[in-house]
């Protein structure tokens, strides 16, 4: 079966009527990217890793499943934040797919509000599972992971994790979109 392209994805030039006229063709750099992105609604996660006053964790939309078979998963965290050297230093991450209910402790591993490290935690259950990483108790799912492998790349450095233990509660999450945090199901 072949599908045919519509003629006005090859018309690039030419004025297309209605809400597609309002495009804006921009230079391919950091401001103009992170305009496009902001179009892109995604999953929000708390990444989270350490233990005891040397937790932290961040506030990301970068996680991603890698692999199912074997399970692994990929997070992409700034080589400057606070997260990566904690992640790097213990080699534990956990994924927490934050619920509906979970705006107020994303905003905190977000940073807003200055809170940093262990801090970050107050007003929120955390738990274990199999690497050590803390786990939100009540998260719409947790994926705790060992780090597996890292790749620096340019600000960021990817990371990759082995799934070694799995938490699901369900419920609606989030995903963030244009500044602002949407609910995703119930």
């Amino acid at each position: 079966m072949t599908t045919q392209p519509s003629s006005l994805a090859f018309r690039s030039h030419e004025p297309v009527e209605g809400p597609a006229s309002l495009a804006v063709d921009r230079p391919a750099d950091a401001d103009s990217l992170k305009a496009a992105l902001r179009q892109l609604a995604g999953g929000v996660t708390i990444i989270t890793a350490g233990e005891g006053e040397a937790r932290t964790g961040a506030t990301v939309t970068s996680a991603a499943v890698l692999s199912v078979e074997p399970p692994r998963m990929l997070v992409s965290l700034n080589r400057t934040s606070s997260t990566w050297p904690v992640v790097e230093r213990f080699g534990h991450f956990c994924v927490n797919i934050i619920g509906a209910g979970h705006e107020a402790i994303a905003n905190q591993f977000a940073g807003r509000g200055g809170l940093k490290g262990p801090d970050r935690y107050r007003g929120a259950e955390w738990t274990l599972l199999a690497s050590g990483a803390p786990v939100l108790e009540d998260a719409a799912a947790a994926i705790d992971c060992q780090v597996e492998e890292t790749l620096e790349r340019h600000s960021h450095v990817i990371v990759i994790g082995k799934v070694v233990a799995i938490r699901t509660r369900g419920g609606a999450s989030l995903a963030y979109r244009d500044g602002r945090y949407i609910r995703i199901g119930d």
